[in-house]
């Protein structure tokens, strides 16, 4: 795109989603282009070299349409400053008054003008049109595309968050089980969907690179990093820009916006359509005070529509500090500490009433009196001897509870899988932890070369352990401390996960939280934390999906000092090292005075009394949550048939050689060499690429695969799915060109030589992208085809599998009754056949969407009787979102996609 010769208020299209409708530029600056599409409620932003939008000037004897819906012929047009005046025999129509509804896709033109392709290229366009309808009312759509594992409690957690309208969730599987897999892959769903174009990620500082190079590596998905150098570099060619609009994905440090306003307002000022925030334990907030971060997150969960905030830890800080991350996702909701706690003390009457119709115990209709009519209705059925009823009626009960609604948490014990943690404690006379190096030594030798990951309290031990070791083996040692650029410390831990890297990593407590190191089997404690929660983090490393070995945890202590009441309190009191303990919180704030005064002041039978009172509180304490709180989370976050379901279907669609033999023949189509290596791999080279709009392709080739498992093993190759920025471009570059939208093709066949045309129609509807309306009516293709006599033969199955062979279609175009007067006509009639079916297609997407949405507002409708985390704005939402699916259901448009004329002819 030349930028001289673009202005504002002139009118362009997208080539690669026309659904969006006429378009008009806003300004262009730099090498960047913003566009506004009114119908579609988007504004866009696209590089100058990269932009899919052409321009739109109509010609002298074409139809306009204005805002008012008026048509007029253009007789004429003149320009002015860049901008088009339309001329007409009634009024001067400048480009602005054009409807934005208008649509450009006119294939007749290219067949009146003899410009056909191929019948195998028209083939292939057809073929993508039904395979992009597919794929975008796909439930599976941001679910297939990540190269990951498929577990089913991810996936329950992801299909039951990513169905919401607008969610606001809390997760907090225990260390280890994925949050952040989870939470990439419900924001993939959502902005594929067109439910969060824009995404902003607040973390802390050593995550960022981590996630960075996660959500590339494993969903394709290339995020900016924004710092104050970034921001400083927007601004130096435009002062008044605001920079966090530069991108569209966004990850920024927590620290870096809680301590600079301007930076955070022009942030807020930018607008996001989801915010996810990890680590979100670390944002410290009380009745009378809160911590900057806090303030920070706060400020804009009241703007964010979507908001996931990740813990692995949500009672760290006490049942205060898990309210405080609650009233993040609803305020309104979660406005009263002392109403949270009260209501808490009712999810073991829940849970009880759960296992009693679980165990299938005889009770009576009163059992159920306090619980909704929709809880009552399915009891009546389980009591009459309806077996069927019995899992929607503890489904309904479990979705009634508490912070079921916002909160999600999977644990260990009910997973299997995982592997076995042995504590090795060993009792050291000295008083320094230096005092512990000989022992580290003695460790490191016998061993041998196995990863080893030490882990202590400050940057500080961690420069002076690493010099004396120095001198007493001869090992590679890498550190991780907060002194060292976030590049440095990803080198750092690269250089660890090396095989033939560094033995040893040291890390000071930034290395506990957030870093994945399940390639290592031994975990080193120097020191141990002062808080149970963190002792987890720490263990947590090492003891994750993936890991493969039994983890051993090295705790060296000073003996008759405090170390070893922490140490021996953590092992043989909470059985911590080996196993996650439920409720630490609430055993460690009882208990918390008594264990830090007798680490300051060590006494053994004092000790001991400790380790029995602790065991005994552990399983009081451990009961109660079992019975209550824990099981009503575990019900609500995991539903294995729920999940098994989406998982047989995605590996329905991982084992698509249909699929497969597509995308295949699109890359051929578009000059890209592929060389079949083995299993369902192949070498894709640039060959002669036949536009600059695909995606790069280095010269050497890439590597790809359809098969999950091959693309888990091997990251050197990309995971090539429905989901994938090539099969994406793919679809944009076909289908937002002419390619195949124009052929011709002889049949040689018994009976009367005519003239056929075969035509796609698209039904699109023109809707903001958070409708998400693809749902119920995606790009929807009809094909229709007739003969010059005006006959349907849309159904005729010999013309449908009809073999044609090439031909030259000049010489009927030259005919002018075939030009001026058949064609024209065949075409109004393939018209009003497309748009004859274009009323069932719309009437079948309203039928659903009705059905759908009906059942959900429903079921909230019935659940708010018992259940205050859903409110009447919830209510109203859904309401009003339903009014807006159905308006842009029922305001489609039919647009012509690609026209075939065959000239059928007595086979010789």
């Amino acid at each position: 795109m030349d930028r001289a010769m673009i202005v504002p208020g002139q009118r362009w299209v997208s080539d690669s989603e026309p659904e969006m409708g006429l378009g008009m530029i806003l300004k262009v600056e730099f090498a960047t282009v913003e566009i506004l599409f009114p119908v579609a409620e988007e504004t866009r932003c696209y590089a100058l070299e990269s932009a899919p939008l052409r321009r739109v000037i109509f010609k002298k004897g074409e139809v306009i349409v204005t805002h008012e819906e008026v048509e007029y012929v253009v007789n004429s047009i003149k320009e002015s400053d860049g901008l088009v005046t339309y001329l007409t025999d009634d009024a001067e129509i400048p480009e602005a008054m054009l409807s934005d509804n208008t649509g450009f896709n006119k294939p007749q033109d290219r067949l009146f003008g003899a410009q056909v392709d191929e019948n195998s290229v028209f083939r292939l366009r057809a073929e993508a049109l039904y395979r992009q309808n597919q794929i975008r009312k796909s439930s599976l759509r941001g679910y297939i595309g990540g190269r990951t594992d498929l577990l089913p409690h991810q996936l329950s957690i992801v299909n039951e968050v990513a169905k919401r309208l607008t969610p606001r969730v809390l997760l907090a599987d225990e260390v280890g089980l994925g949050k952040t897999i989870e939470a990439c892959m419900i924001m993939h769903r959502l902005h594929l969907t067109g439910r969060a174009d824009r995404v902003l990620i607040l973390l802390p500082e050593p995550l960022i690179n981590q996630w960075f190079i996660e959500l590339l590596r494993r969903f394709n998905m290339l995020y900016s990093i924004f710092d104050e150098e970034r921001c400083a570099s927007i601004q130096e060619n435009d002062p008044e820009a605001n920079p966090f609009l530069d991108s569209q994905l966004v990850i920024a440090s927590v620290d870096f916006l809680a301590h600079n306003e301007e930076r955070a307002e022009q942030a807020r000022e930018a607008g996001w359509d989801l915010l996810i925030v990890d680590e979100a334990h670390h944002l410290e907030w009380n009745a009378e005070e809160m911590s900057w971060e806090y303030a920070l997150v706060e400020s804009f969960a009241w703007i964010v529509d979507s908001l996931l905030l990740l813990t692995a830890t949500p009672q760290q800080l006490g049942v205060v500090g898990h309210f405080a991350r609650l009233r993040l996702l609803d305020p309104e909701r979660f406005c009263d500490l002392k109403t949270f706690i009260e209501e808490s003390d009712h999810y073991g009457d829940v849970a009880a009433l759960v296992a009693q119709v679980e165990a299938d115990e005889k009770l009576e209709i009163g059992a159920f009196s306090d619980y909704s009519e929709r809880v009552q209705s399915y009891a009546n059925e389980w009591i009459g001897g309806d077996s069927s009823a019995k899992a929607s009626l503890v489904e309904s009960l479990v979705d009634g509870f508490g912070t079921g609604r916002v909160m999600f948490r999977n644990t260990r014990q009910n997973l299997p899988g995982f592997p076995e943690r042995k504590a090795n404690l060993v009792g050291i006379e000295g008083e320094e932890v230096h005092d512990k190096l000989d022992w580290l030594v003695k460790l490191l030798g016998e061993i041998g070369k196995a990863k080893v990951l030490l882990i202590c309290q400050s940057k500080e031990l961690v420069g002076e352990l690493s010099a004396e070791l120095l001198d007493k083996v001869k090992i590679n040692i890498a550190h991780f401390h907060e002194d060292l650029s976030l590049l440095q410390r990803d080198r750092n831990a690269a250089y660890f996960a090396d095989p033939a890297g560094a033995q040893l990593l040291l890390c000071s407590e930034i290395g506990s939280e957030g870093r994945n190191f399940q390639f290592a089997h031994h975990l080193v404690l120097l020191d141990l934390p002062e808080d149970p929660e963190l002792l987890e983090q720490r263990i947590g490393r090492l003891d994750r999906i993936g890991q493969t070995e039994t983890i051993q945890i090295h705790v060296p202590y000073l003996v008759e000092n405090g170390e070893e009441v922490w140490a021996k309190w953590y092992h043989e009191g909470l059985g911590a090292f080996e196993s996650n303990v439920h409720g630490v919180t609430e055993i460690f704030q009882q208990l918390e005075e008594e264990i830090t005064g007798l680490a300051e002041c060590y006494d053994a039978d004092a000790l001991t009394e400790l380790i029995e009172s602790t065991t005994k509180l552990k399983a009081e304490v451990g009961e109660k949550l079992s019975e209550g709180y824990d099981r009503l989370l575990e019900l609500n976050s995991h539903r294995p048939e729920e999940a098994n379901k989406v998982i047989k279907e995605i590996k329905k669609a991982d084992k698509d050689e249909y699929f497969e033999d597509f995308l295949l023949r699109m890359l051929d189509q578009f000059g890209v060499e592929v060389e079949e290596l083995d299993g369902r791999s192949y070498l894709l080279k640039p060959g002669k690429i036949t536009t600059d709009a695909f995606p790069n392709i280095p010269e050497g080739g890439m590597t790809v695969t359809f098969d999950r498992k091959v693309a888990l093993s091997r990251e050197d190759m990309d995971f090539l799915t429905m989901d994938h920025p090539i099969t994406t471009a793919c679809f944009d570059l076909m289908l937002g060109s002419e390619i195949g939208n124009s052929s011709f093709g002889v049949w040689e066949t018994p009976g009367e030589k005519m003239i056929l045309l075969e035509s796609y129609f698209i039904v699109e509807s023109l809707a903001p992208s958070y409708l998400h309306v693809d749902r119920f009516l995606p790009n929807t293709p009809i094909r229709v085809a007739c003969d010059h006599n005006g006959k349907d033969l849309s159904n005729d199955k010999a013309l449908a599998q009809a073999k044609l062979r090439k031909g030259g279609v000049r010489k009927l175009l030259d005919k002018p009754v075939v030009k001026t007067t058949l064609l024209p006509k065949m075409l109004e009639q393939l018209e009003e056949l497309a748009k004859a079916e274009m009323k069932t297609v719309v009437s079948k997407a309203k039928r659903e969407m009705r059905k759908q949405l009906k059942a959900e507002i429903n079921r909230l409708k019935d659940l708010a009787k018992e259940n205050s985390h859903i409110s009447e704005h919830e209510i109203a939402a859904l309401e009003e979102h339903r009014d807006g699916l159905e308006d842009s259901i029922m305001t489609a448009r039919l647009r012509p996609d690609a026209v075939r004329m065959i000239w059928k002819e007595t086979a010789m």
